[in-house]
C-alpha cells in the first residue's frame, strides 16, 4: 500500500519488527483485511494506517489515498513536529557535514593572514643583494 518508498525498505522494516497489525508483528506474506489498522514504526514516531479497500493490482502513489487512511494519533504527529524543529536548533557540533558557514570559517582559519605581505619570490633568493637584505 505504498507506506514505504520501495519494496526492499518495506521488507527490511518487517524483518526488524517495525510493522504490526493489532499489536502483533507481521510477516511479509500476511494478508491484510479491510478495517485493519497497520502500525508502522519509523523513528521517532509510529504511524497508523486504516485499510479502507483492497486491490489486486499495483498502483501509483497518488491513488493510494482511496485505499487507506492515515489515522496516526495527534501526539505522535506533535512529537514529529517537535523533532523537526529541535533538529535545526540544537545541532550538536561535530555531527554531520559542516554547513557553508562552517566551511568558510575553516577556510579562513587555515589561510595564513601574512601570505600577501611577502614582496619577493623564491627566485629572488638566488640574488645576493636580496639575500643580504633578508639576513640583516
Amino acid at each position: 500500500m505504498r507506506i514505504f518508498k520501495t519494496r526492499s525498505i518495506a521488507a527490511d522494516a518487517i524483518k526488524l519488527g517495525r510493522v504490526t497489525i493489532g499489536g502483533q508483528k507481521v510477516k511479509a506474506s500476511r494478508t491484510v483485511h479491510v478495517g485493519e489498522i497497520i502500525d508502522v514504526r519509523k523513528p521517532p514516531i509510529t504511524y497508523s494506517f486504516k485499510v479502507l479497500a483492497l486491490t489486486e493490482n499495483r498502483m501509483g502513489a497518488k491513488l493510494v489515498h482511496g485505499f487507506m487512511e492515515n489515522v496516526t494519533r495527534q501526539e505522535q504527529l506533535d512529537l514529529l513536529q517537535m523533532n523537526r524543529i529541535s533538529g535545526f536548533i540544537d545541532r550538536a557540533k561535530g555531527l554531520g557535514r559542516p554547513t557553508k558557514k562552517d566551511r568558510r570559517d575553516i577556510d579562513d582559519f587555515n589561510t595564513p593572514e601574512y601570505i600577501d605581505e611577502f614582496d619577493f619570490s623564491l627566485d629572488d633568493l638566488d640574488d645576493p643583494e636580496v639575500w643580504a637584505e633578508m639576513t640583516k
